[in-house]
């Protein structure tokens, strides 16, 4: 019953629909005490044979009058309980996402998407059913099982009922031994479906590679002991879940053979009509279902109660990144400045930028270049906070980031990573994603100074050509030039390309890089590259080194300094005339 307390906040919220659907669970608990008081009219009238053809009639319309009427009261109250319920799927849903929207790149280096998607389905749907089904099965397995031994007792015989009820608490300890077991079973099922479904994910995701290494087998083999876990696990809660209709229906086999042993005794004694005798077995019967019920709410909440654990302890996990009470919601822009940045990755001990001052006055262009793993995606992800500074500070405009908003900074910048993501969508819609409302001219002109316009003009759908999950139909190239027409679009103060031109020509980074220069000139731009070309008309560049810099200067200054940055320029630059086939 801890899962209905936790859930007191959506009761409260819903009270309207499930105080409605309770008096009509309990209406209809009474309705249905009638039926057997009918039988038990005309059973006594067929053995005292005063049954005429009128009164038939009347107690067989009266019956038929009751089905209706508990037809339309059981669709009230479904519509009501289990309306209600699926509104509570929709918030925690919500909640859900909303939660994993705020979380840092931390979170998801933790977290599984699979084991996450598993949260957001099938741990919120037995969630669901407890606010639905539960309260159903609580509610009318209390009313109707109160309702029926009351019946039984006052309108029948108390001591007749004492006897058929002496099985009863073996059902309580029998379900409640059968809920601890089920409880534990299924959280190591839920947990084996998380895996199951993040092994799913990443085949799918990465199915180019499998096929590449032909791993298919492999991979296959590998998902089929998934799946077989998956199926053990839950044939293990499906084997407790089986206990519980044979071990019910058991006990009110014994209390049937009671009633019928003990109250033919009373009807031979004449302290019993053959009417009451069979009214008694009739609300007996109906006491079936509340000891059914009784035993699957045991079921429900069980589960409920595993997947509520789970979601909640997703749920607790604390934000890293939080803004401060009294910042501003003011879009900054202007020099960008980094002052004694110091950062190292939590759960680590060595620092990834450490001492680092850079100034970039507003329509700069700063260019950071460093072997892999010098920190250069790592400064361009501090200024997006999505880590904060161990040290030091970060600035815009005088104003240090972290006394702004994160709508505010993220508004101001621009952001094109190296791992390029693009929707299940159509091209024009990725590019908008920023700017939902912007014109198809708009888009155009973007995707112009980006040197994907004449590529989209190639496919057959043009701007309304679906690019497939993660752009799958497209090209590295490709990919790349739509998100940076992506970024463009929003037209942002600071324009952040982390290794954005990899995968595309000399001559096309060219045509991209002098667009930029063109359109942006009031405006800053941070550029990172392996590839020097893209970063030698900076006015700054910088050269990380483990995680400090080594040099710094315009891309003059850096090679008459004859650095790492001069003798990589030179290797690249001889490397290209002889892919060009020069001398």
């Amino acid at each position: 019953m801890l899962l209905f307390k936790e859930l007191m906040w959506f009761f409260k919220l819903e009270k309207k629909s499930y105080s409605i659907g309770i008096i009509i669970l309990v209406f209809v608990a009474l309705i249905n005490l009638f039926p057997p008081y009918a039988v038990r009219v005309i059973v006594d009238g067929v053995a005292m044979g005063n049954l005429t053809q009128e009164k038939m009639l009347k107690w067989s319309l009266l019956l038929l009058g009751t089905g209706f009427l508990v037809y339309g009261l059981r669709y009230a109250w479904r519509l009501t309980i289990f309306g209600a319920s699926s509104r509570l799927g929709h918030l925690l849903r919500k909640k859900l996402f909303e939660h994993f929207t705020h979380m840092s790149p931390q979170f998801y280096q933790e977290h599984r998407t699979g084991d996450l998607m598993a949260h957001a389905t099938n741990d919120i749907h037995a969630i669901e059913m407890t606010a639905g089904v539960g309260v159903l099965t609580l509610i009318d397995s209390l009313t109707t099982g109160s309702l029926v031994v009351f019946s039984m007792s006052f309108f029948i015989s108390w001591k007749l009922t004492l006897i058929t009820l002496l099985p009863m608490p073996i059902i309580a300890w029998s379900t409640s031994y059968y809920g601890t077991l089920l409880h534990k079973r299924f959280h190591k099922a839920q947990a084996a479906f998380s895996d199951l479904n993040d092994k799913v994910l990443e085949n799918i995701s990465g199915v180019r590679v499998v096929k590449a290494f032909g791993e298919e087998e492999a991979q296959g083999e590998s998902f089929r002991l998934l799946s077989a876990d998956v199926v053990k696990k839950n044939i293990a809660v499906a084997k407790v879940d089986a206990l519980f209709e044979p071990t019910i229906q058991l006990i009110i086999g014994i209390s049937f053979f009671l009633a019928i042993s003990f109250g033919a005794k009373e009807v031979v004694n004449e302290k019993l009509t053959f009417g009451q005798l069979t009214q008694f077995t009739i609300y007996l019967g109906q006491f079936i279902w509340p000891m059914l019920a009784f035993g699957w709410l045991f079921n429900i909440l069980e589960r409920g109660r595993a997947s509520s654990d789970r979601v909640n302890k997703i749920l607790n996990i604390k934000q890293d990144i939080i803004e401060q009470t009294g910042v501003l919601d003011q879009v900054p822009s202007g020099e960008v400045t980094y002052l004694k940045a110091t950062f190292t990755y939590p759960k680590t001990d060595v620092p990834v930028l450490k001492n680092i001052d850079v100034v970039l006055t507003q329509g700069q262009t700063l260019g950071i270049v460093g072997k892999t793993g010098s920190g250069k995606t790592t400064f361009f992800r501090l200024l997006l906070r999505e880590f904060d500074l161990s040290e030091g500070d970060l600035r815009i405009g005088g104003l240090s980031i972290y006394n702004i908003t994160l709508r505010a900074l993220r508004t101001a910048i621009g952001y094109v990573p190296q791992d390029n993501f693009l929707f299940s969508t159509s091209i024009a819609e990725n590019i908008a994603f920023g700017k939902p409302d912007a014109l198809l001219e708009e888009i155009k002109a973007v995707a112009e100074i980006a040197a994907i316009h004449e590529d989209i003009m190639g496919f057959e759908g043009e701007y309304g050509t679906l690019v497939g999950e993660r752009g799958v139909t497209l090209s590295g190239g490709q990919k790349q030039r739509i998100s940076i027409a992506r970024a463009l679009l929003v037209e942002p103060e600071i324009l952040i390309l982390d290794d954005s031109l990899s995968a595309v020509d000399a001559k096309t980074e060219k045509a991209i890089l002098q667009g930029l220069k063109e359109t942006r000139a009031h405006k800053t731009t941070l550029i990172s590259s392996h590839r020097l070309s893209a970063i030698e008309h900076a006015d700054l560049i910088i050269v990380l080194h483990n995680g400090m810099i080594m040099e710094r200067g315009s891309h003059a200054e850096l090679i008459a300094s004859e650095g790492w940055y001069a003798s990589t320029y030179r290797s690249q630059q001889l490397e290209s005339l002889i892919a060009e086939g020069g001398a």
